[in-house]
């Protein structure tokens, strides 16, 4: 179905794995538009309760992809961001299921931006996570920053951007920039600890709370107690809202749809 990446449907969970090995999974036009795709196609697929990003072989995505523009004349960046990366980074926030980030190498750039905006990160020791758009004159772009000064601060988002700073998979967790570091050999495993949670989780409640949580950077108390108000309206009358309280009354564990 695609060229430049893997699609993985299996038991509740969406795998999009970047396929660009020989580059690092940098991105070309051809990954960015599938990337788009793939996403809208985990979207719509009911049977996807939790998605799964990540890269082949050694890395997680090392960005643009330098060499497939280095012939183009007068290619706009805008254009690029706004046709190619900025519709990847919405979708991800706006997709209604939990994104875990298998972070199993570099990620740098661009790639660094796609870890950020997932919603779990988990990262193998080896991985280093690189905002490395300095190096060639050019600042900050898919994301980063938004979500990298939120997640460590200002003061360390600018050595980090400004210095193209390469930050390892534990000084990020200590950071509190990623969830979980896992021994290289481990990484499946501690990726599937949160996989095998999510989709058998109330997967309709997570997708409002990930839109809560989006809406809360924005928005003062009172505009959050309203929506708190509103959603949790919606949650009160899911199949799996009933299906929890069932689950409590007759002390069992619920059997969530996600409906």
């Amino acid at each position: 179905m695609y060229n430049s990446l893997l699609l993985d449907i299996q038991q509740g969970v969406g795998t999009i794995t970047l396929n660009r090995a020989d580059v690092f999974n940098a991105f070309n036009d051809e990954q960015s538009y599938e990337l788009q795709d793939a996403l809208k196609q985990v979207a719509k697929n009911d049977e996807v309760r939790v998605v799964v990003l990540t890269g082949a072989g050694k890395a997680f995505c090392s960005g643009q992809d330098l060499k497939a523009i280095s012939g183009a004349e007068k290619r706009s960046l805008e254009d690029s961001l706004h046709k190619r990366y900025n519709p990847i980074i919405r979708a991800m926030r706006n997709l209604p299921k939990p994104i875990i980030a298998r972070v199993n190498g570099v990620a740098a750039g661009a790639g660094c931006s796609l870890a950020l905006a997932s919603d779990i990160i988990v990262a193998a020791e080896s991985a280093k996570f690189i905002e490395v758009f300095v190096n060639v004159g050019l600042v900050l772009d898919s994301g980063s920053s938004y979500f990298l000064p939120r997640l460590v601060g200002s003061v360390r988002a600018f050595e980090m951007s400004t210095m193209a700073s390469r930050i390892s998979a534990q000084q990020a967790l200590d950071w509190g920039m990623i969830n979980k570091v896992a021994p290289d050999a481990e990484l499946d495993a501690a990726v599937q600890v949160y996989t095998d949670y999510y989709r058998n989780a109330p997967t309709k409640a997570i997708a409002m709370m990930k839109k809560m949580l989006n809406k809360s950077f924005q928005s003062d108390l009172d505009t959050m107690l309203d929506y708190e108000a509103h959603c949790q309206q919606i949650a009160g009358n899911s199949d799996d809202y009933k299906e929890g309280v069932k689950a409590f009354n007759e002390k069992r564990k619920p059997v969530f749809t996600g409906k």
